[in-house]
């Protein structure tokens, strides 16, 4: 097994020896270089479609092997982590299955769990163990130079086995994403859907929506949108900013629930309009007061930073908001 040279004898046990990352863009580009930094003794391969990022992972010198092909980059290990979008999940497992060796793990970062489950399970030959994990933790940027080691440092990682998962297998995984600094927690698939519909895919699916919809009136110049971007619509497009494939791939598979929470939103937003039209007052501040306490609880929890306006370097000394 191949070490990196600062690992020690006081570095940190590892669940594996060999660790395959399939896919090297801010996510998987993220853990190899989370793993690095906490020194796990693990031999890492890592293999993606693209010949120029396996050239830049090259360069980088952050695998000890970049595989040409995902046979050869799956056999041996003892893990590997699926981190392209999900709509590749069921194509890779056909393909590396026959390479996986006896009680390997197969996992993967993806933001929808049961259709990972569907597209990968049926391909997995017997005493081979799926362990799907997603952590809860990106930014708007891709490609392997995206990443960074402290991505996942004091974020929740959900790890969602399927039914009659080795507990012993599962147990590694968690192991696997502590190591690297996530906190960790187990839950149903279906649940982790639902949840993850509500907390990111939604909120993304509005800014993709609100920046088209700004781009798309013409009363409203594309240079006026830029130059009188206030805080709020500056956000929107750094969540419209994320990877298009990744994302489509995301509402695709999670459609029933992002489609189960879209008519509960729909449902609050016609609320919303009417108390607007009627000039109902109490009911826009008693909306707002609560969803202010939820921006505070997030920050208590550690999630988000109070910083004035999101940290932001060019934020103003006074940290006044722009709208």
């Amino acid at each position: 097994m191949s070490v990196p040279d600062s690992v020690s004898a006081s570095s940190p046990a590892s669940p594996f020896q060999r660790l395959t990352v399939v896919g090297f863009g801010l996510i998987g580009g993220s853990l190899v270089r989370a793993i690095r930094a906490a020194q796990l003794p693990v031999e890492i391969v890592v293999y993606d479609a693209s010949p120029s990022v396996r050239a830049r992972v090259r360069e980088l010198g952050l695998a000890d092997t970049v595989a040409e092909t995902l046979e050869a980059a799956v056999e041996g290990s003892d893990c590997v982590v699926l981190c392209t979008p999900v709509g590749t999940f069921g194509l890779i497992a056909e393909v590396m299955a026959p390479h996986l060796k006896p009680g390997a793990i197969v996992s993967d970062v993806g933001s929808t769990k049961a259709f990972a489950i569907d597209a990968i399970a049926p391909h997995l030959p017997e005493g081979v163990h799926l362990v799907p994990a997603h952590p809860v933790a990106g930014t708007e940027n891709s490609g392997p130079d995206a990443g960074f080691a402290t991505l996942f440092k004091g974020r929740w990682c959900i790890v969602t086995p399927p039914e009659g998962a080795d507990e012993a297998a599962v147990e590694r995984v968690r192991a696997l994403w502590t190591a690297v600094g996530s906190n960790v927690e187990l839950m149903d698939p279906p649940h982790h859907d639902r949840v993850l519909a509500v907390t990111s895919h939604i909120p993304h699916l509005i800014a993709y929506t609100i920046v088209g919809t700004a781009s798309d009136l013409e009363q409203v110049t594309e240079s006026e949108v830029i130059k009188f971007s206030a805080g709020g619509f500056r956000d929107f497009t750094r969540i419209a900013a994320s990877d298009p494939t990744m994302w489509r791939d995301v509402f695709l598979s999670n459609r029933e629930a992002v489609l189960e929470i879209l008519q509960r939103f729909n449902e609050d937003l016609t609320a919303l309009q009417r108390a607007i039209r009627w000039g109902d007052g109490d009911t826009l501040f008693n909306l707002f007061s609560r969803t202010r306490h939820i921006r505070r609880t997030i920050i208590d929890a550690g999630q988000d930073t109070a910083r004035p306006d999101f940290g932001r370097e060019t934020a103003t000394p006074s940290g006044a908001a722009e709208e």
